[in-house]
């Protein structure tokens, strides 16, 4: 850090700050190898966890307590890495080590205890890392593309535990505002009205469904008919919450044909045509469906002709009775057997709600068991299978990740240092060989269905005899579309409140969580969502769901991609373990 300037120190800390005190504060971030901006973080830490509202300017008072919060800090880290350092050699023991996983005792498991095998020094490569005792090429060839869409990896490492109630709600109204935007285009609308100004003529207005507060004050109510409100963003309606009501004879437009109505749930973004006759409620008589993304399929050029096949699997992956991690093993078992190109697991791996967890009942620390139980077992896969790729993409219930808020950062690459094993963040879109992929560990669907209230009308527009049946009878194809009208991995706020323990949602970088960017503007081909609901893959507006459930259910996903199949480029399937 001898690049840290004394202007560069007062520019964060203020003008207002004696010079000796910016000199020191100069000489902790030398000292300590920290920037500027981490330091100043933790000196605003220190200050608010003491129950400061703001944050003082730092005098040579608090220069002491500073250093002596940077001093543990450091004591803190180093601690951590010897005892990771002890733990990385004990692991070398191999069965003995692993036989201790669980202080309950039992039989000894040749998967915890197989022991390490040990290369030659002479045969280790040049350029080479090594992870469990092999040799990993630092440039393995790769036949399938892999490429990550949407913000960098170091984007999504962001600092999650300090919020402004300003930037929560301007996030908030930039949503609205986004799909109001689309809206506008789609239907060609001059400009939208307030819903809560009264006005004889019908209008269009945009906002976001909230549950009536007076109605859940004796506890948690789902939506219904009579507490739909709507709120609005700042600039289009002052942000107020205004009750609503449909008509009789409320109608749909340009809705899915054979719908027979639209599903409502809190957070959702609509659209409704009507007017405020002042009587304290806004009056609808029509619903504007929200137009989905564009499907665009593009190919990479150089492997658009090669098919390919990918196995989906999604945590838990070993049953609350013990850490044998059985249904895992039997998943290696199913990829030696079917020997898929692109392996996709989808966490949480080291739950951390697991029953032996939370009481402490291991002792081998996480990175040890993750390594043992993942990141040598999909290597010892790609190696037998040349050319194939492990993409990971953790859950908010992973004790070895340090990012426990949805959208999540990926977990750290050092859990492997082999470039074949690609970790991602949560949610994330990639492609391989330019089909695009959308994935979250977030149980969206069931929290959808949970909440939402169907309210049936007619269409505005003729259906004739072209109806899609398949929607009328297939309520869960309309839960994944309401994703893509949304444009959302998590369309739903607030997070309901019998299951917030399964989402630290973290408003302010909701922009995360939005499914089309600057780099995928279109619609995915395929959307993995695992869900504790029944286990299905469908396509819906030419894209592919893939719920494969729980591996501890016994399920797994498999799909093959062939370009030149005439039928569809996407097969899908859910199969069993055994």
């Amino acid at each position: 850090m001898d690049s840290i300037s004394l202007q560069e120190v007062r520019a964060r800390f203020g003008e207002a700050v004696d010079d000796d005190v910016i000199s020191e504060c100069a000489k902790f971030c030398k000292m300590y190898n920290i920037t500027v901006e981490s330091l100043y973080y933790t000196w605003e830490a220190l200050n608010l966890g003491r129950g400061s509202r703001s944050v003082p300017v730092i005098d040579k008072q608090g220069l002491s307590s500073l250093q002596r919060q940077l001093q543990n800090k450091a004591e803190q880290e180093t601690k951590k890495r010897n005892a990771a350092s002890n733990a990385l050699n004990n692991s070398r023991s191999g069965m003995n080590m692993m036989r201790g996983v669980m202080r309950s005792g039992g039989n000894s498991d040749p998967f915890f205890g197989a022991r390490i095998k040990q290369e030659p020094v002479a045969d280790r490569l040049v350029g080479s890392s090594r992870v469990g005792g092999r040799a990993v090429p630092a440039a393995a060839k790769s036949a399938v593309s892999f490429s990550l869409d949407g913000p960098s990896s170091s984007d999504r490492k962001y600092r999650y535990m300090y919020e402004k109630v300003s930037e929560r709600s301007e996030v908030l109204d930039d949503r609205i505002e986004d799909m109001a935007q689309l809206i506008k285009e789609h239907y060609d609308i001059a400009e939208f009205g307030d819903p809560s100004a009264t006005t004889e003529e019908d209008v269009v207005v945009v906002g976001r469904i909230t549950l009536d507060g007076d109605s859940s004050s004796s506890g948690p109510v789902k939506l219904n008919e009579a507490s739909l409100t709507l709120e609005t963003s700042r600039a289009m309606g002052s942000g107020v919450r205004v009750p609503f009501k449909f008509e009789a004879n409320a109608k749909i437009r340009g809705g899915k044909r054979g719908a027979g109505g639209v599903g409502l749930f809190p957070g959702a973004i609509v659209a409704l045509r009507g007017n405020n006759g002042g009587g304290g409620w806004f009056t609808v008589s029509e619903v504007l469906s929200l137009p989905t993304p564009k499907y665009q399929i593009k190919r990479d050029e150089q492997t658009a002709s090669s098919p390919f096949t990918v196995c989906v699997a999604c945590g838990p992956f070993t049953t609350d009775s013990g850490l044998e991690y059985k249904p895992m093993k039997a998943l290696l078992a199913k990829l030696k057997e079917e020997k898929p190109d692109v392996v996709l697991l989808v966490g949480p791996f080291i739950d951390a709600s697991h029953p032996h967890i939370k009481h402490g009942d291991i002792d081998a620390p996480p990175e040890t068991m993750f390594r043992s139980i993942f990141v040598e077992q999909l290597q010892e896969y790609l190696d037998s299978k040349e050319g194939s790729l492990a993409i990971v993409v953790p859950n908010v219930r992973d004790i070895l990740s340090d990012h426990t808020v949805f959208p999540q950062a990926q977990l750290n690459e050092s859990l492997s240092n082999d470039p074949r094993i690609k970790y991602v963040p949560n949610p994330s879109r990639f492609r391989l060989n330019g089909v695009s992929f959308a994935v979250s560990s977030v149980d969206v669907l069931f929290h959808i269905r949970k909440e939402e209230f169907f309210k049936r009308a007619p269409p505005a527009e003729p259906e004739g005899d072209a109806a899609d049946s398949n929607v009328v009878s297939d309520p869960m194809a309309n839960t994944c579309r309401h994703l893509l009208e949304q444009r959302s991995y998590y369309p739903v706020f607030p997070v309901p409140q019998d299951l917030s323990s399964e989402i630290n949602l973290d408003v302010t970088h909701s922009d995360y969580l939005n499914l089309c960017n600057e780099a995928a503007d279109g619609a995915p081909d395929v959307f993995v969502t695992p869900s504790r609901l029944k286990q299905f893959t469908k396509n819906v507006d030419g894209t592919t769901f893939v719920n494969p459930s729980y591996l501890t259910k016994g399920t797994y996903a498999s799909l093959k991609f062939d370009p030149s199949s005439p039928s569809s480029v996407v097969h899908a399937e859910v199969s069993r373990l055994a």
